[in-house]
């Protein structure tokens, strides 16, 4: 009896912790993406740069203006010297 009374409470903290780490992780995608995400998400050939095919979103509009050495091509170099879109202010 003891047993099943320990076997259960492991799977009830077990739950209890995987709720709470996806919560956790919910509160640190808000915001903007990091340069990491984004190439993650976007680099879809994994040759550590994006093209225009591969873009989206508004970095597609922007896309000439940070391409600055005018490859083709987004470097994580050009994405952290990119200026930050401004914010709408909040009413």
């Amino acid at each position: 009896m003891k047993k099943l009374v320990l076997s259960v409470s492991f799977i009830v903290l077990g739950s209890s912790l995987l709720v709470s780490q996806d919560r956790n992780e919910d509160k640190k995608r808000e915001g903007p993406p990091s340069i990491e995400q984004i190439f993650k998400d976007l680099d879809k050939d994994k040759d550590g740069k994006i093209s225009l095919k591969e873009v989206k979103g508004p970095l597609k509009k922007d896309f000439k203006k940070i391409d600055t050495n005018e490859d083709g091509f987004l470097s994580k170099e050009e994405m952290k010297k990119a200026p930050k879109p401004k914010r709408k202010e909040r009413k």
